[in-house]
């Protein structure tokens, strides 16, 4: 593209020069001849860049035998304002490719630590279907300050979602200590209150390891959810803390899911007073179930109207879940005219009909 748009500065540096060859020697359009580096600039690298102000400085000096006056002080003094803002240009292209070079390969490190944290959620596991989404706030971010996980067990499958509250090391750390802790629990077969309380152990041991030199830890903590699906049993176990309670679609109906007990975030060690348990819901299949951040149902319109997501949701029963999530994605969207300024996950499950014997 470069290569195609270098012919826009090469032409304006010939028709500059031939009309002012042509104009009377009271009229002198050399001055102009600034603007071909300076466009070259904007879109070319600083060796194009420099190649394009040798010919504008060469120009000038063909400008100056065509009018006769190369030698006058006017022409060299223009000459020499052509050969610094040409100079000045280079430079700080130069700089500009650098620190794009800089952002590239922070942006490749951003993306393989989402790709070691936040592992792709598969598409279909045991006797469920599973699509999901994914946005970072900002649209250069490949990580964002939410999470998700899925484990199996011999007999159920189980899920996590959630969303870390705070900044720096201390909340990338609790990302990291949260994911570890239920993979590990999941996997050893511990049952939901003492993942969430394996959970909640790690987040703190973390913290207060980066209390000392991280002012930034005492404001962090994680609200979040883990739902565990038998394979065998129509139901759902829920646990929440301090996040947003799952979605049911159920035909065209769409039902909270909201257990009795909602134990404090993870991270302010409170879950030692009182051990949370998990609620029991109805999955039977055909049933869509949607976890979900806050990203989702926090976003405002420009009248700072919320987004309705069972609404939105009610609109679409009955479309399959990978369809459901993509206009999903679009409506909020459009919602916020662009794109949230949240982080945003969303999770469809969807069970699916037991195969006859």
């Amino acid at each position: 593209m470069s290569r195609v748009l270098v012919v826009i500065p090469l032409g304006l540096i010939v028709i500059i020069t031939a009309v002012d060859i042509a104009l009377p020697r009271s009229v002198h359009l050399g001055p102009l001849l600034v603007v071909a580096p300076a466009l070259t600039a904007s879109f070319a690298g600083p060796w194009c860049t420099a190649v394009i102000g040798a010919l504008a400085l060469a120009a000038e000096v063909v400008d100056g035998l065509g009018q006769g006056n190369l030698g006058s002080p006017e022409h060299q003094v223009e000459m020499l304002a052509l050969l610094a803002v040409s100079a000045v240009v280079v430079v700080f292209r130069a700089i500009h490719e650098r620190h794009r070079a800089v952002l590239h390969q922070v942006r490749a490190v951003s993306e393989i630590t989402q790709r070691v944290l936040l592992r792709p959620l598969p598409r279909q596991v045991g006797p469920l279907r599973i699509a999901s989404m994914y946005l970072a706030a900002a649209a250069e971010a490949r990580i964002g300050g939410d999470l998700y996980a899925a484990a199996r067990t011999d007999d159920a499958t189980r899920l996590l979602i959630g969303d870390v509250r705070g900044k720096g090391l201390a909340a990338v750390g609790d990302a990291a200590a949260s994911l570890c802790a239920f993979r590990e629990a999941s996997h050893g077969h511990a049952t939901l209150s003492e993942l969430m309380r394996r959970m909640e152990t790690s987040i703190c041991q973390n913290l207060n390891e980066y209390a000392e030199t991280d002012t930034d830890a005492q404001e962090c903590f994680v609200t979040a959810a883990v739902v565990e699906i038998p394979d065998a049993e129509p139901a759902v176990n829920v646990i929440a803390c301090g996040h947003p309670p799952p979605l049911l679609l159920r035909g065209n109906r769409v039902l909270t899911l909201e257990p009795d007990q909602v134990a404090p975030p993870l991270g302010l060690e409170q879950l030692t007073a009182s051990e949370p348990r998990p609620a029991t819901f109805p999955f039977q299949p055909g049933d869509v179930l949607l976890l979900y951040t806050d990203g989702v149902i926090e976003a405002r319109d420009q009248t700072g109207t919320f987004f309705d997501l069972p609404a939105r949701l009610g609109e679409r029963a009955g479309e399959d879940i990978g369809t459901l999530v993509e206009r999903l994605r679009e409506r909020l969207f459009d919602h916020v005219d662009g794109r949230p300024d949240d982080d945003t996950v969303v999770i469809a499950i969807e069970r699916l009909p037991t195969p006859d014997p």
